[in-house]
């Protein structure tokens, strides 16, 4: 096999089968040029059949067939899945959820983190499987648990209540300040103990669901503390890795934008981002485009892993189609284009039973080699042998960020007096997706990030004020950038408290810009902005929210035509030196997004090649071998273009182009 490549292969579970199965397995993944195999990530029953007892004949096994086969192994802790003896012993460890029900033993990611027991025994698990394991030939990395955080991430148990308060005392000097922020004066909220504190859920502050809650910064740091409660369970198998391995990589598998939790807390902890490959439809290239650059930025443009995808189908949706022919291989180099050195599957064999029976796998249950399926995923492995080591490292060049921000996304989507029919995340995608069709060169960065490496910052929908962010958003346009933000922006400190002075709050002379009413709308509804850009007015339809504007030094770019704001500003631009800040004050529709985007990034001549063509996908990757540039057809249909080479690095003499 080839020792330096894209990494290629994926989750394996011979655990399931007799021993002549993995022999035929193994055939079959030499076909296919499969050369790394992700094992143990739900082996906790077989490997610890009780408490006190542990038996590793079975992993031991597993791990010698794959050392012989010659492949790289990356080794999971199996702690994403409880054995039913944990949950039985230790009632406690099941969670209690959103409607304060405690649950009984069942389905995976079903752990309570603050359970003394899941703490304890996980930990001693990992530390058991990281002694027997490390030096093991070929093992290139450590899987801990498996997609932390289950449907909501969240428990509602008393050990939950209990850590939440202990959490608080961290994070407040005292009841005062703690009451301050959460504007507790408010339905005679004051809390004089911390006892009398207790998770935000459907039998205390919540009247709906998740999202409707009367007091928004009791929610939002009960979110915090959830994720931070699931990153101490990663941390602590971590910590018992390291007593006895002290170099190889350890990482958990994120699913790209996942509510639950904040990758931004966790990013720190972890040695290698990685993420589980799912889109929810057939034409999500925008969306998982943005995944992948989440994903690289989480580690300051390193490159990351897709640590699980499917060869076929999913089997977790009402409706699950098939790939079509050539788009495993399409999302596969659009990963790498974007900063992968791994592509893996999820699974490499069907399970006989259970709910994942029928999800796609490398090999189906006849363990056919010569179906449709298994020839792509085989010609697309020859490809990465082919391709070798010649991008591995290599990051994806950008001058353009789009920040993503956990607590905005939270925040604004449990605020009351907004719309509720706003997506965060749909607002982020709408302008990444500009971008995208713009073939710009982009990365997804947290609000905390460094800035000055950046051309261009767009931040849609900052609901929350963190830190320093407005000043070093000025910074960026005071050298000559530009800045670019949406609705809502500015409306509320790290607490959710509103800000005593006009929206867009500490970013209102940074853009120059007043917010005098916001109105909303349900779906359906529009009204439209006409934008004096590029030439001829351009007409977009905006819809749910519409800010009207009153300049404070801004020029008015886009007015509303219909209600009785016609006339009366909807998007401004404020220039400042060189540099300039632009509000969007509505929710405009592809077109328009696509008239502001494109003018921001003709004025820093980033408007990337092949502009024209909305379905042509063009990145870069450069590295010590030289700049790659991959050109991604997402059309039905072949396209004819005119080869651009990919810009000259100046710090490598040799330049190559890979389609």
């Amino acid at each position: 096999m080839t020792t330096s490549q894209i990494h290629y292969g994926g989750d394996y579970n011979p655990e399931q089968w007799p021993r002549d199965v993995w022999e035929e397995d193994y055939a079959a993944f030499d076909l296919a040029a499969i050369d790394t195999v992700t094992i143990g990530v739900f082996a906790w029953a077989h490997v610890q059949p009780a408490e006190d007892v542990y038996d590793f004949t079975m992993l031991d096994a597993i791990v010698q067939r794959a050392v012989e086969g010659g492949r790289k192994i990356v080794l999971a802790t199996p702690t994403g899945a409880m054995p039913p003896w944990l949950a039985h012993e230790y009632p406690e460890v099941n969670r209690t959820d959103f409607q304060g029900r405690r649950h009984v033993y069942g389905q995976r990611h079903n752990h309570c983190p603050n359970a003394p027991a899941y703490q304890r025994l996980s930990a001693e698990l990992a530390d058991r499987i990281a002694a027997r394991y490390t030096g093991t030939p070929g093992l290139i990395a450590w899987h801990v648990a498996n997609e932390y955080g289950g449907p909501d991430g969240s428990c509602y148990c008393d050990h939950c209540a209990a850590a939440f308060r202990v959490w608080l005392r961290g994070r407040y000097r005292d009841l005062d300040e703690l009451n301050e922020a959460w504007n507790t004066m408010f339905w005679s909220h004051l809390f004089t103990d911390w006892e009398q504190i207790v998770p935000p859920n459907a039998l205390s502050e919540h009247w709906r669901g998740p999202n409707h809650t009367a007091f928004q910064g009791i929610t939002l740091d009960y979110r915090r503390f959830m994720s931070d409660a699931l990153l101490a369970n990663f941390v602590s198998e971590k910590e018992r890795i390291r007593r006895h391995d002290a170099a190889t990589p350890v990482t958990t598998n994120f699913m790209g934008p996942f509510r639950p939790i904040d990758y931004h807390r966790w990013a720190p902890h972890l040695d290698l981002a990685t993420w589980d490959n799912y889109p929810p439809g057939q034409r999500e290239e925008v969306r998982m485009a943005f995944s992948h650059d989440l994903m690289r930025g989480l580690k300051d443009g390193a490159p990351f892993w897709v640590m699980e995808q499917t060869p076929t189908i999913t089997a977790s949706r009402d409706v699950n189609p098939v790939k079509r022919p050539g788009v495993l291989g399409l999302w596969s180099w659009q990963a790498i284009a974007h900063g992968a050195d791994g592509v893996l599957y999820f699974q490499m064999r069907q399970s006989r039973g259970a709910c994942e029976k029928y999800h796609g796998a490398v090999l189906d249950h006849a363990g056919r080699t010569d179906t449709r399926a298994f020839k792509e995923i085989a010609y697309l492995g020859h490809q990465l042998q082919e391709l070798g080591d010649a991008v591995l490292g290599a990051r994806v060049p950008a001058r353009t960020a789009v920040i993503f921000d956990w607590d905005s996304w939270w925040t604004t989507e449990m605020t009351d007096g907004f719309n509720r029919h706003v997506s965060y995340l749909g607002v982020v995608l709408g302008y990444y997706g500009a971008l995208w069709r713009a073939n710009a060169a982009v990365d997804v960065v947290p609000c905390t990030a460094d800035l000055s490496g950046y051309d261009i910052v767009i931040a849609p929908a900052l609901h929350v004020v963190k830190g320093d962010i407005a000043d070093r958003l000025r910074a960026v346009v005071e050298r000559g950038g530009t800045v670019v933000t949406s609705f809502w922006a500015g409306r509320a400190d790290e607490s959710a408290r509103a800000f005593l002075m006009d929206a867009p709050g500490p970013f209102g002379d940074l853009f120059g810009v007043r917010v005098e009413e916001t109105d909303s709308a349900p779906p359906g509804e529009a009204n439209t902005v006409t934008l004096a850009l590029r030439g001829d007015p351009t007409p977009s339809a905006a819809s749910l929210v519409f800010e009207i504007l009153e300049p404070e030094g801004a020029e008015v770019i886009g007015t509303y035509q219909q209600d009785f704001y016609a006339g009366r500003a909807a998007v401004t631009r404020r220039r400042a030196g060189a540099g300039e800040a632009w509000y969007v004050g509505t929710d405009l529709d592809p077109n328009g997004l696509d008239t502001i985007v494109r003018t921001v990034l003709e004025r820093h001549q980033l408007l990337g090649p092949h502009a024209d063509n909305p379905d042509l996908e063009v990145v870069d990757r450069e590295g010590m071998n030289g700049t790659y540039r991959f050109l991604l057809d997402h059309a039905a249909a072949t396209v004819e273009i005119q080869h651009i080479s990919p810009p000259p690095n100046p710090d490598f003499t040799d330049e190559t182009s890979h389609p």
